[in-house]
């Protein structure tokens, strides 16, 4: 085992504040990352104030994770040292279950292991500790490759707000000719306008913030609609072939499912605590889903990224010393940044 400097939280209540945190030394078949940036995610600060219960204190968050590997073990054949690599929010699987074998990893029926706050299989009793760290220790079928060609702070949040939303716009194939509604404008929302741009999608931001307009266009949205005004709704009542809906916060299903077209798809990659109500006639009548989507496995996560690097896509951040990370956490309730925070890890 060896010691590396972190940021903790102790309490539910305890801001983060420095740690010292033990990783274990690198097994044959795993891979050393001294990390150069870390994102930060809405999941941290649920995890951190134990907003989702069953959170181990101390906990380090952090799931967004790029760096470049400094040692490799004997067995390693994936990468070698001064490679650039990356870490998302899945460090282990079963690795026997159909999920597993089929590459999706995060619906491991054997239990995938997270970034954090997860028990680390390789190192029994101990749990695993994220990004807020300067160096993580995993094994390299849980590493993925980062292309040199893009500013690597930016890339960070590709692991989990570009997958979160990459994987839904893939699985259902949107692409040309598909008629795209974006559900917030936020870290996951503009990744998602940014990703079914790309893919050749008429891509629309759904707002009920009008200041947020010019920011939509820029990101490359072709439509604005703002949600409170009832002229504009009539334009998409029954336009949207899929919905990529980002909102946490609680909000009425029913009411964008009236923008679906018949066979429309609303996919939820925003989790509110609010349990959904939906009547079936809803649902019946256009024969509509409402679905939603957890990440993305290891292949469909590579996979993302090289398409972001081939597309010049990086996610719009803020670059924050981690003294700064609690109140990173306040601006992020406020919805105060455009749109990602990344902390510079240079800075622990």
């Amino acid at each position: 085992m060896s010691q590396t400097k972190a940021y903790a939280a102790q309490s539910a209540t305890s801001p983060l504040a420095p740690h010292t945190i033990e990783r274990r030394n690198p097994k044959p078949h795993d891979v050393a990352i001294e990390i150069l940036y870390c994102g930060i995610c809405h999941s941290d600060l649920h995890t951190a104030r134990n907003e989702w219960h069953g959170t181990v204190y101390p906990v380090v968050p952090g799931h967004e994770i790029v760096g470049r590997v400094t040692a490799v073990g004997a067995h390693v054949k994936k990468f070698k040292v001064g490679d650039l690599a990356g870490v998302g929010c899945l460090v282990d699987s079963c690795r026997e279950c159909d999920h597993c074998k089929e590459g999706l990893q995060q619906y491991c029926t054997g239990g995938a292991t997270f970034t954090y706050n997860s028990n680390d299989k390789d190192s029994p009793g101990l749990q695993t500790y994220g990004g807020y760290s300067k160096h993580v220790v995993v094994n390299e079928d849980f590493v993925l490759h980062v292309s040199d060609k893009l500013p690597l702070a930016g890339v960070a949040p590709l692991l989990c707000a570009g997958i979160t939303t990459y994987s839904p716009l893939r699985h259902w194939k949107v692409g040309k000719g598909t008629r795209v509604g974006v559900l917030g404008l936020g870290g996951l929302g503009h990744m998602g306008v940014k990703l079914a741009v790309a893919m050749g999608a008429e891509v629309t931001m759904l707002s009920h913030s009008k200041h947020k307009e010019p920011d939509a266009k820029k990101l490359g949205a072709h439509k604005f609609v703002l949600t409170t005004d009832e002229e504009q709704l009539k334009s998409v009542t029954g336009y949207f072939d899929f919905i990529l809906d980002t909102v946490s916060a609680a909000h009425d299903y029913n009411f964008y499912l009236g923008l679906l077209r018949t066979n429309g798809v609303m996919v939820c990659v925003g989790a509110p605590d609010a349990p959904a109500s939906i009547p079936a006639f809803n649902l019946i009548f256009g024969r509509k889903s409402i679905a939603g989507s957890l990440i993305g496995g290891i292949p469909e996560t590579q996979e993302m990224l090289d398409f972001c690097a081939k597309h010049n896509i990086v996610s719009d951040i803020e670059l924050i010393n981690i003294k700064d990370i609690n109140e990173a956490y306040e601006r992020m309730l406020k919805g105060d940044v455009r749109y990602r925070f990344v902390i510079d890890m240079a800075t622990l």
